[in-house]
């Protein structure tokens, strides 16, 4: 059973491979389709990535993902509705965003930068119809930490040790030379790994969605974020 865990990286995606719930093979690649396109036989696709969005207001997942987080609750950001993401600059974006939220609220530059890749992801699901699901790395080492969250930034050298460590006590031991792979931040790597961990517990109906069961988006298709 093959389960593929996508994160976003800052030369595009970087993705790690299980096979029957071990690492065979890590890959970078410039766009999600690419990515998934090089993995065939997935069961399930898992990426840390918006997938699916809202008319207005904000989403439930993100919400329930913050509060499962309690204190690093910062680790989640709300993904604003469908229509900001049309708009051409993020001050035009943050208005449309004020008109469909209740109390108005603005989002941050750090969102508006993944605009790009939020299309790539919903391209994603419409080329590959059930695949695709949304994961949050953090949610899913705090599983893997019997339901605690890592209290160490990821980008800290204790932060990502912790997590390798997370990933190796449940089967998944990332090696020392990734190759191409290989040059895309621990961090990022790591998170991949993570969703792949989820993914596979998607794939064989083990994983947990927030909300449960998952709801819908402004276009009817289900949206939650899983682990």
């Amino acid at each position: 059973m093959r389960a593929v865990g996508v994160d976003g990286c800052h030369t595009g995606w970087v993705a790690v491979v299980l096979d029957d719930g071990r690492v065979t093979a890590a890959r970078a690649a410039a766009t999600l389709g690419e990515i998934v396109a090089a993995c065939p036989g997935a069961a399930a696709v898992g990426v840390d990535m918006p997938v699916g969005l809202v008319a207005r207001g904000w989403r439930a997942a993100d919400e329930l993902a913050a509060a499962r987080l309690g204190r690093q609750r910062s680790r989640v950001f709300r993904v604003p509705p469908r229509p900001a993401w049309a708009a051409p600059t993020h001050a035009a974006a943050v208005a449309v965003c004020r008109q469909l939220t209740n109390p108005p609220a603005s989002f941050s530059v750090q969102a508006w930068s993944l605009k790009a890749k939020i299309g790539q992801a919903e391209q994603v699901r419409a080329d590959y119809p059930g695949l695709l699901h949304e994961v949050h790395p953090e949610l899913s080492f705090a599983e893997l930490n019997g339901g605690r969250p890592v209290a160490a930034a990821k980008k800290t050298w204790n932060g990502q040790m912790i997590r390798r460590d997370l990933l190796a006590g449940a089967g998944l031991r990332l090696p020392g030379d990734l190759g191409p792979a290989g040059a895309i931040p621990a961090d990022d790597v790591l998170d991949a790994a993570a969703v792949a961990w989820s993914a596979a517990r998607i794939a064989v109906g083990r994983a947990v969605s927030l909300p449960s069961p998952p709801g819908t988006d402004d276009v009817g298709l289900p949206m939650a974020i899983w682990y």
